[in-house]
């Protein structure tokens, strides 16, 4: 491809958005979903071969990868939103040095992150909401799968910069093999040489190693331009302004990381007071954790997938085109959450069977968990779309005042106050009031965007008349 693109020569800036959107779209969140398996995949074998407690082990130790996703969002969507905002503008040569910081950032705090888990894994895993009887499980799930935390960084954000250059299949091919494998190492290691839960750690890091390989195999042919040694290093500048545009979502995740380990202490101190005891609300709230990962690899790979032609458009003063990529995705996060809702509400049993059998009480808490924490989950495609869309526009502010919004600035307090009047059931209600009011501040906030974006469209209309 010709480095000195222009706007007329690249089609995110003139083809038809439905096409655009089945081409960046389709493979992100067929790679956001397939990632998903990684955890998805270790509950399922793990509920059916450990028992209840194993699941509560990998719920207390998820929280830590969540922070290291965050890392990858941080940096991976801070470079690629700059990087398709310079093409957009033509400016080459940026794009270059946030291409070389970004790459060079993922290795440095990949190293740091896993020494950091090695050194407090326990103090981690309690923090976490770790019980006495979940503990021992959970040390040799995280001691394990965070021998495969530096890798999961690497893909996680070299498949992002992968879909910004032009190249959604290989992204999601990278995301896809290493899941694909982790399926079949889940059955080896569980059933056939029955390795318990240190075996579904095991298949989860080797999983992860394959995804970076086949990451790193990439850039050697990277279509933009050519990627040398010289491009690499942290320049100071432009990890800055891949940090600002990265940070609301990195804020998402880093909350959503708070907010579990919230969860999981107050399941835990306020389900001793109940029926339902401490290791039953932990067991279930990991489960339902991962059926709510499907949904955000679902909703957050569609709006990396629109990120390529928001970011080119608002650098390329396209802004009408920019409002139509955002209604259509919403459009279509919302169909998926709608379904999402109606398979909770009608279908929880067969839902949380598919993790593992239990007592009838971890059913009945099962069935209430989903049927009233998960009841506003019909929202969800619009706040995490909106997060992203703020993001790929540059619009630093919006994005994180709105990522901070639901799980910061509503969710935790709620969390925190409810519960000291309604028990365990105010942990359950806390989830739909905030979900309701994080939607209701995400169409407000892109409304007045989106006044502000037919302003600036009427003078460009102007000049060129």
């Amino acid at each position: 491809m010709d480095e000195k693109r222009t706007m007329q020569e690249n089609p995110l800036g003139y083809a038809p958005l439905g096409g655009l959107m089945r081409k960046f779209a389709i493979p992100s969140i067929i790679s956001m979903l397939v990632n998903s398996l990684y955890n998805m995949t270790d509950q399922i074998f793990i509920g059916h071969q450990v028992g209840m407690l194993g699941n509560a082990a990998t719920n207390v130790a998820f929280p830590v990868t969540m922070l290291l996703i965050a890392f990858a969002q941080l940096i991976g969507v801070g470079t690629a939103a700059n990087f398709n905002i310079s093409l957009g503008a033509k400016r080459e040569e940026d794009a270059k040095k946030y291409i070389g910081t970004g790459l060079t950032m993922t290795g440095i705090i990949g190293v740091l992150f896993l020494v950091f888990v090695l050194l407090f894994k326990t103090p981690l895993l309690k923090v976490c909401g770790a019980t006495e009887n979940v503990l021992p499980l959970a040390q040799i799930y995280l001691g394990i799968t965070a021998i495969g935390l530096p890798f999961l960084l690497f893909s996680g954000t070299a498949s992002t910069i992968i879909r910004a250059d032009g190249s959604p299949s290989y992204s999601m091919t990278c995301t896809v093999s290493g899941a694909v494998l982790n399926v079949f190492l889940d059955w080896l290691f569980l059933f056939e040489f029955q390795w318990g839960i240190e075996g579904a750690a095991l298949a989860t890091a080797i999983s992860q190693f394959v995804s970076f390989v086949l990451c790193i195999c990439y850039f050697p042919k990277f279509k933009t331009f050519r990627i040398t040694r010289s491009m690499l290093g942290v320049k100071k500048e432009y990890a800055v302004k891949i940090t600002k545009l990265g940070t609301s979502n990195f804020l998402n995740h880093t909350i959503m990381m708070a907010v579990a380990i919230v969860l999981n202490n107050s399941l835990a101190y306020y389900g001793a007071m109940t029926i339902y005891g401490k290791d039953i609300p932990l067991a279930v709230s990991g489960v339902a954790t991962k059926l709510n990962s499907i949904m955000v690899a679902f909703v957050v790979g569609l709006a990396h997938g629109c990120q390529p032609i928001l970011g080119f458009n608002i650098g390329a003063k396209n802004y009408d085109r920019v409002k139509a990529t955002y209604k259509m995705a919403v459009k279509i996060g919302m169909c998926f959450s709608v379904a999402a809702f109606l398979l909770f509400q009608f279908f929880p049993r067969e839902v949380i069977s598919i993790f593992g059998a239990g007592d009838p009480l971890y059913f009945e808490f099962a069935e209430k968990y989903l049927r009233i924490y998960m009841f506003m989950v019909f929202t969800f495609g619009l706040q995490p779309i909106t997060v992203n869309y703020f993001t790929s526009i540059g619009a630093v502010k919006q994005g994180i005042v709105l990522s901070a919004s639901r799980q910061g600035f509503i969710l935790i307090p709620i969390l925190l106050i409810l519960p000291l009047q309604f028990g365990l059931n105010g942990v359950l209600f806390a989830g739909p009031i905030s979900d309701g009011l994080a939607a209701l501040l995400s169409i407000t906030m892109v409304m007045i965007n989106f006044r502000g974006l037919e302003k600036l469209q009427k003078e460009k209309n102007q000049k060129t008349a």
